[in-house]
């Protein structure tokens, strides 16, 4: 029936049976015996004729764009199998925690899909224990979060170390110091991140190690909104050194300052995917295009 769906949908679109005849590359007879038949197999009539000119009737216009749906679909179906038997990816399922999010995937995604412009990337986010039982379960064919993990039947893969700066606006009386300790956070006004998150609880850490009460004026769980907000607000910020691109700083008239305990919050971004083998296509590539933009030239 779908091939005389398209005859159907050629004779509509050349409103003549002698013009989609010669299309078709069909006698007009044998055109109009399909269209006839088409007509009894539906039980309905699809044109209203008058003499040589045909018109839709209602029924035949519904017919029409199911014709059309069923042609694109067709069309999809075709384009995909063709990539597949070509070797190209197709949908993977990439898993990030909330603050890899922000940090590793830009680079890594524009760097997938220039390489891979036709593939389909789902993106699966939450905290990084919950990545890891989604990769783990197959639910995520490949994770990134933000910290090395040991579990049994994952391989981890380690991209790059990062740790927090503490970023404020240029006119910030912070600049004018020439070197920073954990005690100039003491009553200093702070946009922190939610709790509950990996960033909170090893900045939460590192403040009652050092002994550090800051001013805590918002909890925000977005890395955009805390840079959009500190000039505003005249606050300061913790931040991973991998987010803080320079056109970012530039850009928003932001400067990144070191700290020596800062260096306590060094971790590791890692690449987690099944150990077992078995990776699709299209998580392989991932896989290697991931490879790709964070450890080559590492060495």
């Amino acid at each position: 029936m779908f091939d005389d769906l398209d005859i159907f949908a050629a004779v509509v679109e050349h409103s003549s049976l002698n013009r989609a005849s010669r299309q078709l590359n069909l006698s007009q007879p044998a055109l109009s015996r399909k269209i006839s038949k088409l007509e009894e197999r539906l039980g309905v009539t699809l044109f209203n004729r008058f003499g040589k000119r045909l018109e839709l009737t209602e029924v035949g216009r519904l017919t029409y764009t199911y014709a059309l749906e069923q042609r694109q679909q067709r069309s999809k179906f075709l384009e995909a199998l063709s990539k597949f038997k070509e070797g190209e990816p197709q949908l993977v399922t990439l898993g990030a925690s909330l603050t890899t999010l922000q940090t590793t995937l830009p680079p890594l995604v524009n760097a997938y899909m220039e390489k891979y412009p036709a593939a389909e990337l789902k993106l699966v986010t939450g905290r990084t224990h919950e990545i890891v039982s989604s990769v783990s379960e197959g639910r995520s064919d490949v994770g990134i979060v933000a910290s090395s993990i040991q579990e049994p039947g994952l391989r981890c893969i380690p991209l790059f170390e990062d740790q927090l700066r503490l970023v404020v606006s240029e006119q910030h009386p912070l600049t004018l110091n020439a070197k920073l300790t954990m005690d100039d956070l003491n009553r200093l006004p702070m946009i922190l991140f939610s709790k509950g998150t990996w960033y909170r609880r090893m900045t939460d850490e590192l403040f009652q190690r050092c002994g550090t009460d800051p001013d805590v004026r918002m909890e925000i769980d977005s890395f955009e909104a805390i840079v959009r907000l500190l000039p505003t607000i005249k606050a300061a910020a913790l931040l991973p050194k991998s987010y803080l691109r320079p056109e970012l700083l530039n850009g928003g008239g932001l400067v990144s300052l070191h700290i020596k305990e800062l260096e306590q919050t060094q971790r590791t971004t890692c690449l987690i995917y099944p150990s077992s083998g078995g990776l699709s296509t299209a998580a392989r590539c991932l896989v290697q295009v991931t490879e790709e933009v964070f450890l080559e030239g590492r060495e």
